[in-house]
């Protein structure tokens, strides 16, 4: 065995062991193990779905098993995939809110959609055109996009909680304390649970460190169930069974995207710029997020070739884009690679056996369902909050000096999180740039790529309404 996996995964010319590899695989699943629970939650929002739910939950899995065994066998890399924070919001907000009378509908619908964009994604892989975009794209949008999909989950992540609410004059507000338990209990664990994740994550135990959110989700729910007992709050819990997830998840989950795609080309999510704009978003937002993860990731794994680009990225996207259409059709949003996976990197992981134990001790998590429903959403709203930190330090890499970069990225992230919405602010973002670039005389054959997205964005805010 030992001889196997040293010639399936070239254990000695990476310079790593069995054991190494094992710990990193199990170092990257705890800290990444979460997206299980919050997934789901994600993308059925603040609505009781209980039966999306179930298909959710079952599909997140499956496609990070598929999709990280892709990256085991296929890339022989130790990075781990899984449906990605930002859009499985998106995800809600743009296909099953608007279809709150029929769920299942948009839901399916959305999954069209996804399906849609991994096949381009996979396209723009397999052809090498993955290459231009991220070329000629601008820099201070590329920035933009993770920093602004960082401050929409956390604003996400907020309400969530219920730490900050609506209000009619000024649109939102912070929770009203003096309401009772009801209200202060969720909101205060959601921010002490978030402050737990910042205290874990740089803890000099290494164990508190490698497991930080879902430690904090852990002693949160805990927290929560203790608080609502003494104060004597009354809580809703919608239990289920295995095989009733597994039912739900074959009923609606299982290859839905088919059928949403005819609902997607019924008009369901808009009309043709609705369809080519959703698609657009989605990949875009899975290529740059998996991009700047396997760039990060390589780096501290010193997995970089001569020209600081990682090692097998041509492999490692294509294992990405059949992620997605992976995902699409096991019922779940676009799944990407982890930048949790860091974290088995640095705990020494350097080859697909690291994916290999992290991809199979997912699938065990398929019958953990019961205990998941426990889990609240104060609980996982810290989670949201961290991710949303994380991702939104990119901001301080656009150059404000230069006011093409700094208005571009200011507004992209501005409108994301102002109107809800990924796609409008990519769209309102790629108009700035292309508007002050023309008007400063500094176009070149280069802003070509953009100018298409800003067109596609004029068209769509003309004519269709989201």
């Amino acid at each position: 065995m030992k001889n196997f996996l040293n010639k399936l995964f070239k254990l000695e010319e990476n310079k790593t062991t069995i054991k190494t590899e094992i710990i990193a695989g199990v170092t990257s699943f705890f800290a990444m193990c979460y997206i299980i629970i919050v997934n789901p939650s994600q993308m059925t929002g603040f609505e009781k779905l209980p039966k999306i739910w179930n298909a959710c939950f079952v599909g997140g899995i499956l496609s990070a098993v598929i999709a990280t065994l892709l990256m085991a066998f296929v890339a022989n890399k130790p990075f781990a995939l899984a449906s990605g924070m930002g859009l499985n919001s998106f995800f809600f907000v743009s296909f099953i809110l608007p279809n709150m009378l029929d769920p299942e509908v948009g839901y399916k619908a959305g999954l069209g959609i996804i399906l849609l964009s991994g096949i381009v994604f996979l396209i723009l892989s397999i052809t090498g055109l993955r290459k231009y975009l991220a070329h000629n794209l601008p820099k201070c949008l590329k920035i933009a996009i993770p920093a602004g999909i960082g401050l929409f989950i956390a604003f996400i992540g907020l309400q969530n909680c219920g730490l900050v609410t609506a209000n009619e004059h000024t649109g939102v507000t912070i929770a009203d304390f003096s309401k009772g338990a009801e209200v202060a209990i969720p909101a205060i664990i959601g921010f002490v649970g978030f402050i737990l994740i910042i205290l874990f994550s740089n803890s000099k135990i290494k164990f508190l460190k490698n497991t930080a959110i879902i430690s904090s989700m852990i002693l949160s729910t805990g927290l929560y169930y203790l608080l609502t007992l003494i104060f004597n709050v009354d809580i809703n819990i919608t239990t289920t069974s295995i095989s009733k997830t597994f039912k739900d998840w074959a009923d609606i989950g299982f290859i839905g995207a088919f059928e949403g795609l005819g609902h997607v080309f019924d008009g369901l999510v808009g009309g043709v710029l609705s369809v080519i704009m959703l698609t657009i978003t989605y990949s875009l937002v899975d290529m740059f997020d998996t991009l700047g993860t396997l760039y990060g990731a390589s780096a501290e794994a010193g997995m970089l070739d001569e020209n600081g680009d990682p090692l097998g990225i041509e492999e490692e996207m294509l294992c990405d884009s059949i992620g997605t259409v992976a995902g699409a059709l096991t019922g779940t949003s676009t799944t990407t690679t982890f930048v949790e996976s860091s974290a088995g990197v640095a705990a020494g992981g350097r080859t697909g056996l690291t994916a290999f134990v992290t991809a199979m001790l997912f699938l065990l998590c398929l019958f953990i369902v019961p205990l998941a429903q426990y889990v609240p959403s104060c609980a996982t709203a810290p989670a949201l909050l961290y991710v949303g930190l994380l991702m939104t330090k990119n901001i301080c890499n656009i150059d404000f000096k230069d006011f093409r970069s700094g208005a571009t990225g200011f507004v992209t992230f501005l409108i994301m999180i102002a109107t809800y919405s990924i796609s409008n602010g990519i769209m309102l973002g790629a108009i700035t740039y292309v508007l002050i670039t023309l008007f400063t005389g500094k176009y070149t054959k280069n802003d070509i790529m953009v100018t298409v997205i800003a067109v596609l964005g004029v068209l769509r805010f003309a004519f269709i309404t989201m």
